[in-house]
């Protein structure tokens, strides 16, 4: 059975997530793909960070959303982690990346490469970032009617069930992916309503976190039966990853791309 890794943004137990050099060391970790999150700054670009603040990951503090892309680049998004960053990684101020310097970077890896982008949203959902999204990779060659940006296949992740209805209008359903954990009282409807998109085959993807998948065996039996691609966060361990292997998980992401690497290649049937 062939697994995939995907880097959960980036190679990000080795450098600071989201970060210019996470991804190139994810890079050179062998991962089959990225993951990503994204938001819209105070103008409009596209920008990786988990959080809808910089507050965590930066030297600075406020919204994404009310600080311009010249006022980001000015923050040090690296440095928290502590790990110094080689030269061939690029300096503290070139960490900061936007879609479309992703973009570049995987398409300079000499081999295909998947990337994953995420939408994040509280409790409402807006068309807005996926729409500005979609529009950034049309302009870099990717159509509606297919994943690929050169050597890059896209695919699309929401927790939101909105969001991954709504981009099934755009996305066919094999790059399209709902995430899903392990629900607590005010996410109970979200996760049902994302459970029914995956069993009525709006989307093809299902992105169950570790939890997800202890919990509840006989939804990732019941998915894989049908034909889904399971495609499972965040695998870090040895444990994680036989506990997807015994499920017919075939894509694992994860914070050490390296790791599981190596340990699939140990295993004697890989």
């Amino acid at each position: 059975m062939t697994v995939q890794i995907y880097a959960h943004r980036g190679a990000s137990a080795a450098f600071a997530e989201h970060t210019r050099a996470a991804y190139l060391q994810a890079l050179a970790d062998g991962a089959d793909g990225v993951e990503c999150d994204v938001h819209l700054s105070a103008d409009g670009e596209l920008i990786l960070l988990h959080d809808d603040t910089v507050d965590r990951t930066s030297n600075g503090t406020g919204p994404v959303s009310e600080l311009t892309l010249a006022q980001l680049r000015e923050l040090d998004f690296s440095s928290w982690h502590t790990t110094p960053l080689p030269p061939e990684f690029g300096t503290t101020a070139t960490q900061l990346l936007t879609l479309s310097e992703l973009l570049h970077i995987l398409a300079n890896a000499g081999r295909p490469v998947g990337l994953a982008i995420e939408f994040k949203y509280g409790a409402l959902f807006d068309p807005t970032l996926v729409e500005a999204a979609l529009e950034e990779l049309r302009g870099h060659g990717w159509s509606d009617d297919g994943g690929q940006v050169g050597n890059v296949e896209v695919s699309f992740m929401s927790f939101h069930p909105e969001a991954v209805a709504y981009l099934a209008h755009h996305v066919p359903a094999e790059q399209l992916c709902q995430l899903l954990e392990v629900a607590t009282a005010p996410a109970i409807e979200a996760v049902a309503a994302g459970e029914k998109l995956l069993d009525d085959g709006v989307a093809h993807l299902a992105g169950p976190g570790v939890g997800y998948v202890r919990a509840y065996p006989g939804n990732v039996a019941r998915w894989v039966a049908a034909g889904r691609v399971l495609r499972v966060w965040t695998v870090d361990t040895a444990d994680d990853l036989q506990l997807c292997l015994s499920h017919g998980v075939t894509q694992v992401t994860s914070n050490v791309p390296a790791v599981i690497r190596s340990t699939l290649t140990a295993l004697p049937f890989m």
